[in-house]
């Protein structure tokens, strides 16, 4: 196959390259990078138009970055462009309780003085890491970015992979990276299929104001119809990640301003005082989704092309990053070897090394929330008892603080912060 970087990116009116990744959002492009920086031409298809991407005005979306995350962002040389607009997650604390009550008699309570290694993680504005993200993409010359492109179809060729855009060009690769999401239609045209479960909630996300300092601290509040995750931001502000019935999101999303904080008030509680929205508001369905199989013919699955969860442990980027980080470490190594990237043998390394996590994360996050999210008075009673009994335990408590770091399991060398 033709090699863009030695014979032009441009070959006619069509796209060659090692890699074609579908999907520009935050895996996509972090995936790009060491594969470029390794020696592979890549091509990354955004459905998006660039501009709106690039918007300085801070809309409220964020992102709770896990240590190891941190690490992998300082090993590709991005952490250095969004730390000082990042805030660090110095506790977490974990309550159970009612809207209009406060919180229950027991709770979890996890410092990051428990380990060595630092802040838990650190909450990251999308505008901040997305711009970082994108500056470095369009520094690689091995990297090419088709923004504002919808695909129309994908086939196995003899040679490789194809895929077709609407604007009547086709991008030749060795293999196909889906990074396009839950519904993605990169799956789809393999003939993946999903399982899919919908909770019956939704997501409403926005951020607030408020008048008292945060201290860095992350609350979770498990509430009868839902989690409410406060992730605190730079300065007195906080993300606010808010589950609840869908009928009832559907609701309170349609709203004005201050009938929107008037139903978050009684959840939000006033223990930082008096609190005003920043930015706006979203909202998005919660259900988990899995893809049978994470690989195909020339052809693998990150992020939430391969699970999307619930958010109640806020891993659904770390995860994804897990998946970008593995990949690329079993691509360029196999690449080295001189074996073909796109075979099955190599793929199935980065199922096998990805699948048992995923696995493990969907049911962690499943479980939680049916058990959490009712208000019956025998799992109250259970669910207080077992967060009392984890904070007796400071080892068990220490095991879950480096888990919500990303600092245990098989970790590729990106989330160590080494190169690969």
């Amino acid at each position: 196959m033709d090699n863009p970087v030695t014979d032009g990116i441009w070959k006619g009116m069509d796209i060659r390259c090692d890699i074609v990744i579908v999907g520009g959002g935050l895996n996509g492009p972090a995936l790009a990078l060491p594969l470029a920086r390794a020696g592979l031409s890549v091509a990354v298809i955004d459905g998006q138009a660039e501009k709106p991407r690039l918007e300085d005005d801070f809309d409220g979306r964020s992102y709770a970055l896990a240590l190891a995350s941190c690490r992998m962002l300082e090993a590709l040389g991005l952490w250095e462009n969004v730390e000082d607009t990042a805030q660090p997650m110095l506790e977490i604390k974990v309550s159970d309780g009612r809207a209009g009550e406060g919180p229950g008699p027991f709770g979890l309570h996890f410092d990051h003085a428990e380990i060595e290694e630092g802040p838990m993680g650190h909450m990251v504005e999308d505008r901040y890491l997305r711009r970082a993200l994108m500056a470095a993409v369009k520094a690689e010359a091995g990297i090419t970015v088709l923004n504002g492109c919808a695909v129309t179809d994908q086939s196995v060729t003899r040679e490789g992979v194809r895929v077709d855009l609407a604007d009547g060009r086709s991008c030749f690769a060795r293999l196909l990276v889906g990074a396009d999401g839950r519904q993605s239609g990169a799956a789809e045209r393999a003939g993946i299929r999903r399982t899919r479960f919908d909770y019956g909630q939704t997501a409403l996300v926005c951020a607030v104001e408020h008048e008292k300092p945060h201290g860095g601290i992350a609350h979770q509040f498990f509430l009868p119809s839902g989690p409410l995750a406060i992730l605190p931001l730079k300065g007195n502000r906080s993300s606010i990640v808010w589950s609840e019935q869908a009928e009832i999101a559907a609701r309170i999303q349609a709203l004005p301003d201050d009938a929107y904080l008037a139903e978050l008030r009684p959840r939000f509680g006033d223990f930082l005082g008096q609190v005003s929205l920043a930015g706006a508001r979203f909202t998005y369905p919660l259900n988990l989704t899995i893809a049978q199989s994470f690989i195909g013919e020339r052809l693998a699955l990150v992020g939430d092309a391969a699970q999307g969860m619930h958010p109640i442990a806020g891993q659904g980027l770390n995860a994804g990053l897990r998946d970008v980080s593995a990949l690329a470490e079993v691509l360029i190594e196999a690449q080295r070897r001189g074996e073909d990237i796109a075979s099955p043998l190599v793929l199935a390394r980065y199922q096998q090394w990805r699948r048992f996590d995923r696995a493990s994360l969907a049911l962690a996050t499943d479980l939680f929330n049916r058990l959490f999210s009712n208000d019956n008075s025998l799992l109250r009673a259970a669910r207080g008892l077992g967060m009392g009994v984890v904070n007796a335990l400071p080892g068990l408590r220490r095991s879950l603080i480096r888990e919500a770091a990303g600092l245990t399991g098989d970790l590729p060398r990106l989330l160590q912060g080494r190169p690969i």
